[in-house]
């Protein structure tokens, strides 16, 4: 009896330790304790850093293993600054540094050599983003003599204004940098968030208004190309071959949430400089930007009980490694947009105190039992079964920004920031424009010089093989000769003529000396004119001439940038608060859209 008592006990217990070790994994957050917060993150801050690897030994710093992009490590960096703001906690502080600089490339501008051939504007945009968290964080500022903070999202931001591309849909980014990539022909919402995003920040931060300026141009074009609609939903971009006027209706929460910030951004700097008209402007678009937010990417009944969802495709299971992260950023943002719009707390801190506790609860998976999948909403507090840099990063950002009222504000030049700027950083970058320049540099009179000399030499060893080739080793020279000669007949010689004289009448040649197919040939279903980049040998020329001579004309120093603009007051009493009451260059046009994030193969 005895004993068979003993054994039902220990049963009992053993089911008992079983279900606690089942469960020890699910976090139990309480979003209004900073302690629990701060414990329930420092956990999840470590789950996401053991799938880093750059920080060791024979590992490049900043970049994330396979299968996440270059931008991504980006955004990585900046989650762990976020961290050490949320939490005081230094641990992560030297790999962020670390990674951020590493990054930098040879003009300190986030186009690092070993990135460039695939790296587009939002690429780099993210880098900037985090680098300008980091000023105004004060995040522990770079040792003398290395690019500091400030200065580094500068030379983003100026590369990019010289990329801005007026000669198709009047206006805009581009999505690659490189007309080889994929997307070279797509202008898409990111790219333009990202630099809207920067923009607002540095006029918010220094104060100059010609970054301020470049904001409203961004936003104006967006809205003009329809990208933004009337009810602030934000389309992911579309193709310029019809003059972005084919919207791809995709819409992902990383877009509304970075012109949210900078929305919040600008309302902070029309404030500070007695814009009234302009600061109720811009309050008006948080307020639209933040009820388009919750309306697509918050899940439930209302804001009391709405959890964070990826829409697109999260309910379909159809997210990609680059989606996996999206909801990181929209968290980071929202949080960030009540410091500088401080009537959106209440409700923002509701919407991300559901969230993270949403996310804390499905956190069970993994061999620690407390790492985090995607599923948030509906879910009741089950683990998806997937992990990963992006899960890991979106659940550790929306449980730290429930800290953001104890947080301390961003800071500026004006209000204690310390990072060092430059506003013509970047500005020495020919590859901001020109890719092949970037490397090689100008061509001197000595490189045409060495290329003459080269082809010579290539041609006179060609000639010497091809005698030795037709050479009869048993008969005489001049009995060589005779049939060298006797191979060119008159008529054979004359053929060859005939043959490159029509030849010439048939080809183009353009004004380098090279055959192309045409500058510009018809689309067969549309007749539409569409330009060829191929020419008829079937290689690919580095950029249409039509293309290089419209960049030419558009090339401008870093410096330039930052000089005043021409300003166009509108009507006062027609105004549309999504166009701006100022615009720099833009006119108004039919709006358009893109498709779902994609990459370039390789």
């Amino acid at each position: 009896m005895w004993l068979r008592s003993s054994w039902r006990n220990a049963m009992y217990t053993a089911a008992s330790v079983f279900m606690v070790v089942c469960l020890v994994g699910a976090y139990d957050l309480d979003v209004q304790s900073s302690d629990s917060i701060k414990d329930v993150a420092k956990q999840m801050a470590e789950d996401l850093v053991s799938f880093y690897n750059g920080n060791e030994p024979g590992q490049t710093p900043g970049l994330l293993p396979q299968p996440y992009y270059w931008w991504e490590g980006g955004a990585f960096m900046g989650a762990l600054i976020d961290y050490w703001y949320y939490t005081g906690d230094t641990t992560y502080n030297d790999i962020a540094q670390e990674g951020l600089l590493f990054q930098v490339g040879p003009y300190n501008d986030f186009m690092p050599p070993n990135q460039t051939l695939t790296e587009g504007n939002d690429d780099q945009g993210f880098w900037a983003m985090a680098v300008m968290t980091a000023a105004e964080y004060k995040f522990q500022d770079p040792p003398e003599g290395q690019p500091q903070w400030l200065a580094l999202a500068q030379a983003v931001f100026n590369t990019q204004a010289a990329r801005w591309d007026q000669d198709h849909c009047n206006g805009g980014l581009r999505w690659q940098i490189f007309t080889w990539n994929n997307g070279f022909d797509y202008k898409n919402s990111i790219s333009q968030a990202c630099f809207f995003n920067v923009a607002a920040r540095l006029a918010l931060y220094t104060g100059n208004s010609t970054y301020a300026d470049w904001a409203v141009r961004t936003w104006d074009w967006m809205v003009n190309v329809k990208f933004i609609d009337d009810n602030y939903r934000v389309y992911d971009g579309a193709h310029i071959e019809d003059n972005c006027t084919t919207i791809t209706p995709y819409e992902f929460s990383y877009n509304v949430g970075a012109f949210l910030l900078g929305s919040a951004a600008m309302a902070a700097y029309t404030n500070n400089s007695n814009q009234t008209g302009d600061a109720e402007m811009w309050h008006e678009r948080v307020d639209g930007l933040l009820n388009s937010t919750e309306n697509i990417f918050f899940y439930g009944n209302d804001t009391n009980d709405k959890v964070m969802i990826e829409i697109a495709c999260e309910p379909v299971n159809l997210c990609d490694t680059d989606q996996l992260s999206f909801k990181a950023y929209l968290s980071r943002w929202m949080a960030a947009t009540t410091k500088w719009a401080p009537w959106t707390f209440d409700r923002i801190k509701t919407l991300l105190g559901n969230s993270a506790m949403a996310a804390a609860r499905q956190c069970t998976g993994g061999d620690n039992k407390r790492m985090c999948g995607l599923k948030w909403a509906n879910n009741s507090g089950i683990w998806d079964g997937t992990m990963g840099i992006g899960q890991q990063m979106a659940a550790l950002e929306v449980v730290l920004a429930n800290s953001i009222q104890e947080a301390k504000p961003p800071v500026t030049n004006g209000t204690g920031g310390t990072s060092v700027g430059d506003p013509s950083a970047g500005g020495s970058d020919e590859g901001r424009i020109d890719p092949v320049g970037r490397y090689y540099g100008p061509v001197t009179t000595g490189d045409r010089a060495g290329a003459i000399i080269c082809t010579i030499v290539i041609i006179f060893s060609l000639l010497t093989g091809a005698a030795f080739m037709m050479t009869d080793e048993t008969k005489s020279v001049a009995d060589n000769w005779a049939g060298f000669r006797s191979t060119f007949t008159t008529e054979s010689a004359l053929g060859a003529i005939v043959t490159g004289t029509a030849t010439k009448k048939s080809v183009a040649v353009d004004d380098k000396g090279k055959t192309v197919a045409m500058e510009r040939s018809s689309s067969t279903e549309t007749g539409e004119k569409i330009p060829v980049a191929y020419p008829i040998t079937g290689k690919l020329q580095k950029r249409p001439d039509s293309f290089r001579r419209s960049l030419g004309s558009q090339r401008v120093s870093g410096a330039d940038f930052l000089s005043p603009s021409p300003v166009a007051e509108a009507p006062a009493n027609n105004r549309d608060s999504r166009i701006s009451t100022i615009s720099v260059g833009a006119t108004p046009m039919p709006r358009a859209s893109v498709l779902k994030k994609q990459r370039p193969d390789g």
